[in-house]
């Protein structure tokens, strides 16, 4: 991507201070996502960098990675995942718990989400908005893993590298804009 691009990007972007609570300084990407210019400048982007990558499917995390998940493999024509919070989902689900600050949280997939005609491996990606501390992208990231699909990359618009959320994920990590 050249620096223009994602200055476009970056711009788009919103940065609320003290939401939601005092000292987070909050990315909010609703500005980009009612931004033309933004919006398709990232698509066009995240079509470029997968469109050889020969994916079978794109998962997104509940709920902001619908929004890019869905539109990406729409581009790519592939199938896509929604990966849930516990309980959101009406058939035979499997689970993977990870740890909040205060207790534990769980995401889900269909037990077949990922089930080629043909028997093979299907060959994931993983999207989401925001890469922190990675508990709930490592976690889907295992559950792809777990329903017998290869987690090929995870992909975040931003990530907060202070963060180190990326040396939980057990898979490749791509992020558009590195904080």
């Amino acid at each position: 991507m050249n620096r223009q691009d994602l200055e476009i990007i970056k711009n788009s972007i919103r940065v609320i201070p003290d939401f939601p609570k005092p000292g987070i300084m909050f990315k909010d990407i609703t500005t980009l996502l009612n931004n033309p210019e933004a919006y398709k400048t990232l698509m066009e982007h995240l079509v470029e960098r997968y469109k050889d990558y020969n994916l079978d499917y794109i998962a997104g995390i509940d709920a902001r990675g619908f929004i890019f998940g869905s539109a990406l493999a729409s581009h790519l024509g592939v199938g896509f995942i929604p990966i849930r919070k516990k309980g959101k989902l009406p058939y035979t689900t499997v689970s993977e718990k990870y740890s909040l600050e205060y207790g534990f949280d769980e995401v889900e997939v269909h037990i077949d989400a990922f089930n080629k005609e043909d028997g093979s491996k299907a060959k994931v990606l993983l999207i989401d908005d925001l890469l922190a501390t990675g508990g709930t992208s490592a976690a889907a990231s295992r559950l792809i893993e777990r329903v017998g699909a290869n987690c090929v990359e995870a992909c975040f618009i931003i990530e907060l590298s202070f963060l180190e959320g990326a040396k939980k994920l057990n898979t490749p990590v791509y992020s558009v804009i590195v904080e």
